[in-house]
């Protein structure tokens, strides 16, 4: 007795290159962890304009492992996040990163703005959450806006691969009375990240998301 299989669809497609994983616009893509943080962004930015909305992004962070090569992967985007509507502020610490994000939320009372809202994201590791934790905690007091949301990534090293000392930032965000997201996977960064902005412009909550050593350095 023989049967015919289903087609497999492929796992990419033809002529794919490199830059794809970040510009593709469908289909699959081959991406680490830290390059999907950029290409959520991304992602964020066309859900919103074709709801209609003109939105613009926000990065700001402190670099630290295991986050210690988000900067690295905006930089390698090039101009043309920025002409994407993204645009990367590096601080000197995570404490000013966290304020630059609030001042981000205010942009919908200006009556001079450009754009609809401003969707942020922060990041750090573990222990830049605590350093940071009363800057983020008046953040979240102060809210996100409808059209705008705030996604604090915390790089959490659990086994200590790379850190001075494990760490896990839930305990911090409940404290801080903020909803926490877990991807697990490379994928489920991108699903959670952008239902993490949903929540945030939902709820006026900042929104946690723990970035895992073996989630965020795959790839």
């Amino acid at each position: 007795m023989t049967s015919v299989a289903d087609p497999v669809a492929p796992l990419a497609r033809a002529h794919y290159e490199l830059h794809d994983n970040l510009w593709a616009e469908a289909g699959s893509v081959f991406i680490t962890g830290t390059q999907a943080l950029v290409r959520l962004l991304l992602m964020q930015r066309a859900r919103d304009a074709r709801a209609g909305l003109h939105t613009e992004g926000f990065v700001s962070g402190y670099r630290g492992s295991p986050l210690g090569g988000v900067d690295q992967a905006v930089w390698k985007a090039g101009p043309k996040l920025a002409e994407a509507g993204v645009r990367f502020v590096p601080a000197i610490n995570e404490e000013l990163a966290a304020t630059q994000v609030l001042g981000t939320q205010r942009v919908e009372s200006d009556p001079e703005r450009t754009v609809d809202g401003v969707f942020a994201l922060w990041y750090g590791k573990g222990p830049g959450v605590d350093r940071a934790g009363d800057a983020i905690k008046h953040g979240n007091a102060y809210g996100s806006s409808p059209r705008g949301g705030v996604l604090v990534v915390a790089g959490d090293d659990h086994g200590c691969v790379s850190s001075s000392m494990p760490h896990q930032s839930e305990g911090l965000f409940q404290a801080f009375s903020m909803p926490v997201v877990a991807p697990a996977n490379v994928s489920g960064s991108l699903e959670l990240g952008r239902y993490a902005w949903a929540l945030s412009r939902y709820s006026g909550n900042w929104v946690g998301l723990t970035a895992l050593s073996e989630v965020v350095e795959s790839g």
